[in-house]
């Protein structure tokens, strides 16, 4: 996987491509990163990347020749890479499209700043409008941090386990299970008997039970969007008759026998 990103700040992208994950990758050579600015793409002395909005308004707008010359110089670099412009405005960024953009083996990630870009460049030079969710950021450098560790993790090798990306949560629908690791006895709380079993079969099963319940009870439109696989609703069905008769077993609210068996 490579990585352009188009920002005025690219000195901001040095620590997160030095550490973690992605750190990793780029010392191993699984994903190179680099950044271009368009302050190299302007003809003032002053490199001025923004201006008034047209109709008046408040803030500034990113200026179309130097961000259009930035775009058009990764895209030299990168040919067959996907240009991606991180705004509110965007598509809602998620597991799936991040397994999406993991196939396509370049991306150019352009953050906006100020009240946005200029209209013009995102109708001819942008190929998807992403968003990190339905809040406002300063710019999109934070958002195209958090494009690039989701992704990454997504490329084959980097996480050191095959299997990691696909434990996450989110990858098939639901939240991760719950996790535990010494001491056996933290505080009193004790880690679930068969975490400790050996038995891979039942660890398996209860940790497929325990993501259920997890998503059921934390993120219940999930289940919803995704739908259920036989085996959960099995499980669900189980839970439904063990609730159902709990509520038999238990008196109606005031119905317990008077003091003195009156």
């Amino acid at each position: 996987m490579d990585y352009i990103v188009v920002t005025i700040f690219p000195e901001m992208f040095s620590p997160f491509w030095d550490h973690g994950i992605v750190g990793r990758a780029i010392k191993e050579g699984k994903i190179t990163a680099g950044a271009v600015t368009p302050r190299d793409f302007t003809e003032d002395r002053h490199r001025t990347t923004d201006d008034r909005p047209f109709g008046g308004g408040m803030g500034m707008v990113m200026k179309p020749e130097p961000l259009a010359g930035t775009i058009r110089f990764a895209k030299s670099r990168l040919p067959e890479a996907q240009s991606i412009l991180l705004t509110p405005q965007g598509r809602p960024f998620d597991q799936q499209m991040a397994v999406s953009l993991a196939s396509l083996g370049a991306l150019i990630l352009v953050c906006g700043r100020y009240e946005g870009v200029d209209e013009r460049v995102g109708e001819s030079l942008i190929d998807l409008e992403v968003s990190v969710g339905d809040y406002v950021l300063t710019g999109g450098e934070l958002a195209a941090m958090i494009v690039m560790d989701a992704v990454t993790r997504l490329v084959p090798g980097t996480l050191g386990g095959e299997g990691s990306a696909q434990e996450d949560s989110f990858s098939n629908g639901l939240l991760e299970y719950a996790q535990y690791t010494r001491p056996r006895i933290f505080e009193g709380q004790k880690v679930p008997e068969v975490l400790c079993s050996g038995n891979h079969k039942a660890i398996e099963a209860w940790r497929r039970e325990n993501a259920l319940i997890r998503t059921f009870l934390k993120r219940r439109d999930l289940l919803i969007k995704r739908g259920l696989k036989p085996e959960e609703r099995k499980i669900l069905q189980k839970w439904y008759r063990d609730i159902e008769q709990l509520l038999k077993d238990q008196p109606l609210s005031g119905s317990d026998p008077l003091p003195g068996g009156q």
